[in-house]
């Protein structure tokens, strides 16, 4: 298991940019024994588009995801191996006898990301660079279907910024960096930095964690004002359209009310004569409601006596 809280902010991450694209389990427990996959992704059949960056081709067979703070020991590669195959074994065995064996191109593909890797480690498990992958990427023989990220040699392309926020030291400052230069309108910009803002919030409340690590306070510090100043900007705007909205209605409502006055106003002079002013003002002041109520009644009045009572009568409720 990696760190916390860095296992906290790889985990929210990797769970939320990748939740478009599938089934995303966090500690996925691996059968078998008591062992714990970080992050278990099963891609969906038709994924919603959202990039096509280097996180996003990864996500497009299923994978088991395990981030590391630190470079990974030979141990804990191991240990990730061997969650990799207690898991192929579980979905072979799930498998009804007619479709065994299962198909090689099925199988999940085990992504160690590690924000940095040592030469001697990839040496020793024969890892190598593909011509069809970044510069950082190192694959295990085929037949293990694992590669190591090393998120430190990563080149600095809008392809890879996703992953290298999951650098360490300098790596990530530029990866943050990169974030903050984004279109304001960029989702990705405001998801990242949300997610960077909690993460912030955790470090400070971990003292340890934050003596070790006090260049990615300050490189957050930034990160986590804009986008507190953008989720600021974003309540008042809001405000301003909900304000707008009501307004508009109130607006809709008040005149058609106005007009309904003036009709009952017209429909009272022809039946009963001369409205006096302060009855007028008064019919005028009445709520919608009231104003269809006295449509109906008006159609009994004979003599103006009939509508000063109505008006008392109503007022009287009113202040009931």
């Amino acid at each position: 298991m990696t760190q916390i809280p860095f296992d906290q902010l790889s985990k929210q991450f990797l769970e939320e940019v990748l939740a478009p694209l599938g089934q995303v389990q966090r500690s996925f427990e691996v059968p078998g024994e008591s062992k714990f996959v970080d992050i278990w992704f099963l891609p969906t059949p038709t994924p919603t588009p959202t990039s096509s960056d280097l996180l996003s081709r990864i996500a497009t067979t299923a994978c088991l995801l395990e981030p590391y703070r630190n470079p990974p020991t030979r141990s804990e590669v191991r240990s990730c191996l061997l969650k990799l195959l207690w898991l192929q074994e579980d979905l072979r065995r799930k498998l009804p006898p007619e479709q065994r064996p299962f198909p090689e191109t099925e199988l999940p593909t085990l992504w160690i990301l590690a924000t940095s890797a040592s030469k001697p480690l990839l040496a020793d498990f024969g890892a190598v660079v593909r011509a069809d992958w970044q510069t950082g990427i190192y694959w295990l023989p085929a037949a293990q279907r694992t590669a190591i990220v090393s998120i430190d040699e990563l080149p600095l392309t809008p392809e890879t910024l996703r992953l290298r926020i999951l650098g360490r030291g300098a790596t990530q400052q530029q990866a943050i960096a990169e974030v903050r230069s984004l279109e304001l309108t960029d989702p990705q910009r405001s998801q990242i930095l949300r997610i960077l803002a909690n993460w912030k919030v955790s470090l400070e409340r971990n003292d340890e964690f934050a003596a070790t690590d006090r260049e990615v306070i300050m490189a957050l510090s930034q990160a986590y004002l804009e986008w507190e100043q953008a989720t600021e900007q974003r309540g008042l705007e809001r405000g301003l359209e909900r304000g707008l909205e009501q307004g508009i209605e109130q607006g809709i409502e008040q005149g058609a009310r106005a007009g309904k006055a003036s009709l009952i106003l017209t429909l009272l002079t022809a039946r009963l004569g001369a409205i006096a002013p302060t009855w007028s003002n008064a019919i005028q002041a009445l709520s919608s409601p009231q104003l269809d109520a006295l449509a109906i009644a008006l159609l009994n009045f004979t003599l103006p006596p009939d509508l000063e009572q109505w008006l008392a009568q109503t007022a009287q409720e009113s202040f009931e």
